[in-house]
């Protein structure tokens, strides 16, 4: 398995999408990602399997563009198929008055236990601080132990809490759960990047 990190595309939205209801089923409301794509605060990366390769074919223009073409008798060739890697996993960010917003991380069933996650966090920090972030935060479920031990080797601590922050839709009836909330230091300090360098240095050895 050769995994590797690189910006989420417009094309990726439907396999970033599928991820998402995998890893969330219950969680209300379901996120928009083709709105997310178009939001300028926000940042998507992919973990990529090089070792599947897929084909694309590009979605035809509709709406006014369509339109367009029509009046104008404009008749394109049809978009031809893009060859793209399976995706794995994903992580969103918004940044915000120097705080990066880790939005959602996930990786697909069959991928996890894998350091995929710990790659995707890892690079949204690198990321961060690419675009002038200080800090990055985040919210976790109270149940999610797994998640909240990999922020803690991230060097997250925990900070707060948000009541009732998560809303699940379940055939029996609505449950909301408390969230942790989560911040690192300072991640343009020396010590920061030096403790991330080390971590990445250790998975990437592994």
């Amino acid at each position: 398995m050769a995994i590797y990190i690189r910006p989420m595309v417009r094309q990726d939205i439907p396999a970033v999408t599928e991820i998402d209801r995998e890893a969330f089923p219950t969680q209300w409301p379901p996120v928009d990602y083709a709105y997310e794509f178009k939001n300028q605060m926000s940042h998507y990366l992919v973990a990529c399997d090089s070792a599947i390769s897929l084909e694309v074919v590009p979605a035809s223009p509709s709406g006014f563009f369509a339109w367009l073409r029509r009046i104008f008798k404009k008749n394109p060739p049809p978009p031809q198929p893009t060859t793209t890697h399976y995706i794995a996993g994903f992580v969103g960010f918004w940044i915000m008055a120097g705080e990066s917003h880790i939005t959602s991380v996930a990786v697909r069933r069959n991928y996890r236990r894998r350091g995929i996650g710990q790659m995707l966090m890892i690079a949204a920090i690198e990321r961060s601080i690419a675009l002038a972030a200080e800090f990055v935060t985040l919210e976790v479920r109270l149940s999610n132990t797994g998640a909240q031990s990999l922020y803690y080797k991230l060097g997250f601590a925990h900070v707060g809490e948000r009541k009732k922050y998560y809303l699940d839709r379940n055939p029996d009836g609505d449950t909301r759960e408390d969230a942790l909330i989560m911040t690192t230091q300072d991640i343009r300090s020396a010590e920061f990047q030096d403790f991330l360098h080390r971590l990445k240095s250790i998975a990437i050895k592994r």
